[in-house]
């Protein structure tokens, strides 16, 4: 029987986080499915933003850094976010980008296990992790090796000190089981550093009780921390005593403001800091988890699931006869809260689509991706957002378009 909007109507009515929906800005007439590359507007942050800007910064100026605990900021930031990471409040930090991160974790974790001999990452990876993975080895004396994702358990040997994935697939939006993978690397002696740019604020979580070692993860994506959010990394409270990251920056420093010609190493997660940080954006970020309050993340990863499924089953009920493919998992258990679709057209139709108030967005060379943030996204998003794909498929609306520039980005 064919699905109907009143079905999906009926749907958000019993939908536990129907009321984060208001906890956003979003643009009228707009249906969002691109909060895997960056969040909406949490409506908290502009009015937290102005206080910031006015009164800390305007008014209070650098008395801010202990009026306002600017100092304690990474510190304060990660401990609010760790329970979406299933992590300890200890145990995370807010810091530089996601790549300098990795790079930070990958160095630390390889001088912890001396005399091996290479570092393990996932082919395919977002391309920028293998670019660090391989000036990492390189600054090291390591090689990399690269293997599928789904390898990366059975590939691991006591040559490697540390290996690196994703948890979820910027493309595909594969899921790897971490507790299983973190085993498979733990009984070779080595170390992980996961990636979680597409995991953190979307699915379930548990980095305490999956043993991980390592982990980064993206403020911009489904945390909705806003352009260039700074990263959040974790290190288990086991390994903190002998975390030496490469990039020993004053901020790092037991005593910073005695400015010691000498470097000498600061206690827990603040040895994971470099330099000073970037103050507004992140006040943004932490103005923007006051979205995820009162939040099961059990709730949110099921209506993700939930969205998905959706769409995966109105892609076979009204899209695939336009010769559209799946490019993600049919299984949620083994997917995160995107989904890909390949099609010959797919620029063009994500163009069209955008046109149309429906924002996804393209990966060379034809899948388009959607992604589905359960705190501000309904059932009734997904049927439309299909019912517009199906019209410009219908339609071939892409021939409408002026060709795309050298610069044009989705």
């Amino acid at each position: 029987m064919p699905i109907t909007r009143q079905a999906c109507i009926a749907q958000d009515s019993d939908d536990p986080l129907a009321h984060t929906r208001d906890r956003f800005a979003l643009p009228e007439g707009t249906i969002y499915l691109d909060g895997n590359s960056l969040g909406a507007l949490p409506r908290g942050v502009r009015a937290r933003m102005d206080d910031v800007i006015g009164r800390e910064w305007g008014r209070d100026l650098i008395a801010s850094w202990n009026s306002a605990d600017w100092y304690g900021a990474p510190a304060r930031v990660g401990a609010k976010l760790a329970p979406i990471l299933g992590a300890e409040p200890d145990e995370v930090t807010i810091t530089d980008s996601i790549s300098v991160n990795l790079f930070k974790l990958l160095v630390a974790a390889a001088r912890m296990r001396p005399g091996r001999r290479e570092i393990l990452a996932e082919a395919g990876n977002f391309p920028s992790d293998n670019h660090i993975v391989e000036s990492a080895a390189r600054m090291l004396g390591l090689a990399a090796r690269f293997v599928p994702a789904g390898e990366i358990a059975g590939a691991v040997t006591r040559d490697t000190a540390v290996a690196t994935l994703s948890h979820v697939n910027y493309r595909s939006a594969a899921m790897q089981d971490m507790g299983a993978v973190t085993g498979a690397i733990h009984r070779a002696g080595a170390l992980v550093v996961w990636d979680l740019a597409h995991s953190s604020g979307a699915v379930a979580l548990d980095l305490t009780g999956s043993s991980a070692d390592f982990a980064v993860g993206c403020g911009y994506k489904y945390l909705n921390g806003g352009p260039g959010a700074p990263s959040h990394v974790f290190v288990a409270r086991r390994h903190q005593a002998a975390l030496d990251q490469p990039l020993t920056g004053w901020f790092g420093h037991a005593d910073p403001f005695r400015f010691d010609d000498e470097f000498a190493r600061a206690d827990g997660m603040r040895a994971a800091l470099c330099s000073t940080p970037p103050m507004l954006s992140l006040l943004a970020f932490e103005a923007a988890l006051d979205a995820f309050e009162d939040v099961e993340m059990r709730d949110l990863a099921a209506k993700g699931r939930a969205l998905c499924d959706l769409f995966v089953a109105l892609h076979d009920e009204r899209l695939a006869r336009f010769g559209t493919t799946l490019a993600s998992s049919r299984d949620g258990s083994m997917r995160g809260s995107h989904v890909s679709v390949r099609h010959p057209e797919g620029f063009g139709v994500v163009q069209a689509l955008i046109r149309r108030g429906i924002v996804g967005d393209f990966r060379k060379p034809d899948a388009m991706r959607f992604g589905f943030a359960p705190l501000y996204l309904r059932c009734v998003d997904v049927y439309d957002a299909v019912t517009a794909m199906e019209k410009v498929f219908e339609h071939e609306a892409w021939r409408d378009l002026e060709p795309a520039g050298a610069g044009a980005v989705t």
